[in-house]
């Protein structure tokens, strides 16, 4: 019998009295949850919410919008992971809305995988402005900071994005209305800061909480470690993925992001202002900041709460309110070929997840 048997057998046997809801932060959880058919073989009354784990679908408009006059008017070679150039954002029709879109339009505009790409490139460009558009979580966020450290080339500018993943839990858990009674925290996030920075889940709020990483086995895991929480009226935040995951996080890559990045209030897109919740490069790196270097194209009424397009619902599929395929757009006007909101364009978006693996408009 496989050990992902044995935990689905172990979480059939809990005596659950209703319905629980369990959070997945990540979005390779949600990739991982949705691939293995996770959901449908859990009990009926056991429900996993995809949550804000996809940092291109919370990218601010702004900085999306930023990065596309960059490439547009200033004539810089733009760089960006390549689920960026694919983001949409509210523009009159006719007008380029997205990096692809400027790309086609004539902006050397180029996909990279990781920061020593950018590097790359403006080594080999040393007459030419390179601009590196990063969004991204913590994981993301430290090969930057890194790269930054380390030293770049002075025709080389970061047009940062960055965000820290337990703010906004801490925002949902702030509400109202949470929507959720369990939490599973994103493994790859704690190999990086350590896992705890996630205790205030359950220490502040009661919730039970796990670690887990991106593998079945992992996730299931996790699933009923924090159903085993709740069932007996304890709350504590488990390791279920201790072969990556430390005390402590990676001491090097905390120190680099010390180093380089200066932690501030960030926009969340369709959700607004959360306090503490982006990275900033720190001002001993200005000169290879692109908001310091160069023009800033982000009009006032574009720094509001960065809404999502017309009848788009990413910004509810992203705080656990709806399910994908209950937005009206999904699989529809919405797809991975023509996306309207961000939740459809990365591999990390639950939109795209659930259409790629077949899942149907809700009924």
């Amino acid at each position: 019998m496989t050990e992902a048997r044995l935990w689905l057998e172990r979480i059939s046997a809990l005596p659950l009295e209703h319905k629980v809801r369990i959070m997945n932060v990540c979005g390779g959880h949600e990739r991982s949850v949705t691939l293995s058919g996770m959901r449908t073989a859990l009990p009926a009354n056991i429900e996993i919410i995809p949550g804000p784990g996809c940092p291109v679908c919370v990218c601010p408009e702004e900085d999306i919008y930023q990065a596309i006059q960059l490439a547009l008017q200033d004539g810089v070679i733009l760089v960006a992971f390549g689920d960026m150039l694919r983001v949409p954002v509210n523009v009159p029709k006719g007008d380029i809305r997205s990096l692809a879109e400027a790309r086609a339009a004539g902006a050397d505009v180029r996909p990279i995988a990781s920061p020593t790409e950018a590097r790359l490139i403006a080594e080999q460009k040393p007459d030419s402005q390179v601009v590196f558009f990063a969004a991204g979580f913590e994981t993301t966020t430290a090969p930057v900071a890194a790269m930054l450290v380390e030293g770049v080339p002075d025709n080389l500018s970061v047009l940062l994005s960055g965000r820290l993943t337990w703010p906004a839990v801490a925002m949902l858990l702030g509400s109202e209305h949470a929507g959720f009674d369990c939490l599973i925290a994103p493994g790859h996030v704690a190999t990086v800061m350590g896992p705890e920075e996630w205790n205030f889940v359950p220490e502040d709020h009661g919730i039970p909480a796990a670690v887990a990483g991106f593998d079945t086995e992992s996730l299931l895991a996790a699933t009923y470690s924090v159903l085993r929480q709740h069932i007996e009226g304890r709350a504590f935040l488990d390791n279920c993925y201790q072969v990556a995951v430390r005390p402590g996080g990676n001491p090097d890559a905390r120190a680099q992001l010390e180093t380089a990045m200066a932690v501030s209030n960030a926009n969340w897109r369709g959700i607004g202002e959360i306090p503490a919740s982006g990275f900033a490069i720190h001002p001993d790196y200005a000169k290879n900041d692109a908001r310091a270097r160069f023009h800033d194209y982000s009009e006032a009424q574009r720094r509001r709460a960065s809404e999502m397009p017309p009848g788009c619902d990413c910004a509810r599929v992203v705080l656990g309110k709806v399910y994908p395929n209950q937005c009206k757009l999904y699989g529809t006007a919405c797809t991975p070929r023509t996306p309207i909101g961000p939740c459809m364009v990365s591999d990390e978006g639950a939109c795209r997840i659930w259409l790629s693996n077949g899942v149907e408009v809700a009924a």
